[in-house]
Formats: structure tokens, sequence, C-alpha cells
């Protein structure tokens, strides 16, 4: 697909590649669709998403600064060794997601429903879960500099691979696992 096809557009993207692609801005209308897809090696200051689709696809050494997809879904999406400044993906819906070697500043889910979602080997800064849903997370040997949990529902939820700076609400833990040195750093909030 070329880049001005990329950069802007309704029309879905099946069984497409997207490579080697250096936009200012990415610009998705309606419920635009990526499936069967891979995007690698894309360079985008800001990438407007709402409510698009991104199905049996893999998004790989991706550069994002700003990824702007709130209600979008995400389903069985594989993100490998990409960079993203701030992901606002609130109200959106991810079910079999990996998250892999990937760094990410700022990656707002609020109000998001995650089913079977791993984040492997990642870098997050700030992880806001305020009034999601999660069932089956985990977070495998991912460093997470605040995480905040306050309202959301959290089933089968595993922290104990996570190295966690800084927890917002404890309440919120509810339906996590954490290790007994977790629970040790906790405990003085408690």
């Amino acid at each position: 697909v070329d880049a001005a096809e990329a950069a802007e557009g309704a029309d879905d993207l099946d069984e497409v590649e997207l490579a080697d692609l250096n936009l200012e801005t990415m610009v998705w209308t309606g419920r635009r669709r990526l499936g069967s897809s891979r995007v690698s090696d894309l360079v985008v200051r800001d990438w407007k998403a709402r409510a698009a689709s991104l199905v049996d696809s893999v998004v790989e050494r991706a550069d994002v600064v700003t990824l702007s997809a709130a209600e979008s879904g995400w389903w069985n999406v594989e993100v490998l060794q990409s960079r993203i400044g701030s992901a606002e993906l609130y109200d959106a819906a991810l079910r079999n997601v990996h998250f892999v070697r990937c760094k990410l500043g700022y990656l707002n889910l609020r109000g998001a429903t995650l089913t079977d979602v791993a984040f492997t080997d990642c870098v997050i800064s700030d992880l806001d879960l305020l009034r999601a849903s999660a069932t089956r997370l985990s977070f495998t040997g991912t460093r997470i500099g605040r995480l905040e949990l306050s309202g959301s529902k959290l089933e089968d939820v595993d922290l104990r691979g996570a190295s966690l700076a800084d927890i917002g609400t404890l309440e919120g833990l509810r339906g996590a696992t954490i290790t007994l040195d977790q629970l040790l750093e906790i405990a003085p909030a408690l």
C-alpha cells in the first residue's frame, strides 16, 4: 500500500504490508480495519485511529509519538519492538494481544476491556487501567513506572513478572497475583 493510502482514509486495509513509512500524521476515519496485515518500520508523529480495528495483524518496529485510538478493537495482534510515547486506548477492546520488547510512555487503557493480553520484556512509564476490565493479563519481565488500577475489575491478572515502581490505589489490586517481595514493598501503604 502506498504512503498516501496508508496515511489517510476510511477504506479497510486487508492483507497488506505497510513498510518503511515515515509520516508526520496518519488519520484513519470511520471504523477503518487493518486485517491480516503487517506494519513494519513505521515512523509517525501522530496516528489518529479512533474506533479502528486491528485484526490478525503484526506491528513491528513502529516508532509513534502519539497514538490516539480510543474505542478501537484489537484482536489477535502482536506489537513487537515498538516505541509509543503516548497511547490513548481508552474504552478500547483488546483480545489476544501480545506486546513484546516495547517501550511505552503513557498507556491509557481507562475503561478498556482486556482479555488474554500479555506484555513481555516491555518498559511502561505510566499504565492507566482506571475502570478497566482485565481477564488473563500478564507482565513478564516488564517494568512499570506507575500503575493506576482505581475502579478496575481484575480476574487472573498476573503481576508477578513485573517490576512495579508505584501503584496508585491499592484496592484496585483485587484479582491480581503478586509476589511476596511485591507485597512487602507495598505493605506500608496497606
